[in-house]
C-alpha cells in the first residue's frame, strides 16, 4: 500500500493538477490494489488454505472493489484518458503469478516478485502524472523508473533489515570488515546504483540536477542500517523506519523535480 500511494503521490504533483480525472484514478487505483485480498482469499479458499466459511465475505469485497474499479475506470475513458488503462496490461500477469504463489503456498519471502509487482505499482506514477498534464508525456517514463528503483531498493533493504534481527550481538560488534558488510551488500549495490544513476542523468541534464538528494538519503540510510544491525528489533519498528524514509524520499523527490520544472 505504502509503495502504490508514494507513486500516486509522486505523480499527482509531478503534474501539478489535480482535478476529477486524478480523482478518478487514485480510485481506480486504490481499489483495483484492494481487490487483491479477496481474491487471494478466495484461491486460499480453493486451495484448502482457509475454510469456506471466508469465502462469502470474500465474494462480497471482490464485486464492492470491482464495481468502484469499473465506474472510476468508465469515467476516466468519458473524460478522453482511456490510453491510460493500457498501463494495466503488465499486472495481469504479475497478478496471476502471485495467485499461484499463493495456491503452491509459497508466496512468502519471494523478493524477486516482490520487485516486479512493485513494478507494476510504479505504474501509477506516470498515469497520475499524464493525467495532471493533460496529455501524455514520455518524462512519466522517468517518473516509473525513479520509484521503480527506489521500491526495489527499499524491498531490498527490508529484507536485510529482516535478516540482521536473528543475529547475535557478538556478530555486530566484529571489525568492519566483518559479515555485516557481506549481508548488506545487495542493499548497498541497490541504493548505490540509484545514487549514481540520478547523479550521472542530472549531470548530463537529462533529469533534474537535484534529483539525486532523495537517493542520497536512500543511500545514507542503507550505509547506516549495514553498521547499525536491528538485532531484536520487531517488524513493526523496520517498517516504522522504512515509511518515514519512504515519506521523506516522496518529498524530496516532489520538491527537486517540481523546481526543475519551474526553473
Amino acid at each position: 500500500m505504502g509503495i502504490h500511494l508514494h507513486s500516486l503521490l509522486v505523480g499527482v504533483f509531478a503534474g501539478g493538477t489535480f482535478n476529477y480525472a486524478t480523482f478518478n484514478l487514485i480510485i481506480a487505483a486504490m481499489s483495483a490494489f484492494m481487490i487483491r485480498q479477496p481474491i487471494t482469499v478466495i484461491i486460499k479458499v480453493i486451495s484448502g488454505r482457509r475454510p469456506n466459511t471466508d469465502l462469502p465475505p470474500a465474494r462480497f469485497w471482490l464485486l464492492v472493489y470491482g464495481i468502484i474499479s469499473a465506474l472510476a475506470l468508465s469515467a476516466l475513458i468519458l473524460a478522453g484518458f482511456g490510453y491510460i488503462l493500457y498501463l494495466a496490461i503488465p499486472a495481469a500477469p504479475v497478478f496471476a503469478w502471485h495467485l499461484w504463489l499463493v495456491s503452491q503456498r509459497s508466496e512468502r519471502k519471494q523478493a524477486g516478485i516482490e520487485i516486479v509487482a512493485t513494478g507494476v505499482l510504479s505504474l501509477a506514477a506516470p498515469a497520475a502524472y499524464w493525467i495532471g498534464l493533460g496529455e501524455y508525456n514520455p518524462l512519466g517514463w522517468w517518473l516509473l523508473a525513479w520509484t521503480w528503483l527506489q521500491s526495489s531498493a527499499s524491498i531490498v533493504y527490508a529484507y536485510l533489515r529482516l535478516e540482521q534481527r536473528e543475529l547475535k550481538q557478538d556478530q555486530a560488534t566484529g571489525p568492519v570488515g566483518s559479515g555485516l558488510w557481506k549481508m548488506g551488500r545487495r542493499a548497498l549495490v541497490y541504493t548505490s546504483f540509484n545514487l549514481c544513476a540520478s547523479l550521472l542523468l542530472g549531470w548530463a541534464n537529462l533529469n533534474p540536477q537535484l534529483i539525486f538528494i532523495p537517493f542520497l538519503i536512500q543511500w545514507l540510510e542503507t550505509l547506516w542500517g549495514i553498521t547499525h544491525p536491528s538485532i531484536g528489533w520487531k517488524p513493526v519498528r523496520i517498517g516504522m523506519r522504512q515509511f518515514v524514509v519512504s515519506t521523506l524520499w516522496t518529498i524530496l523527490f516532489i520538491i527537486c523535480w517540481r523546481t526543475s520544472r519551474t526553473n
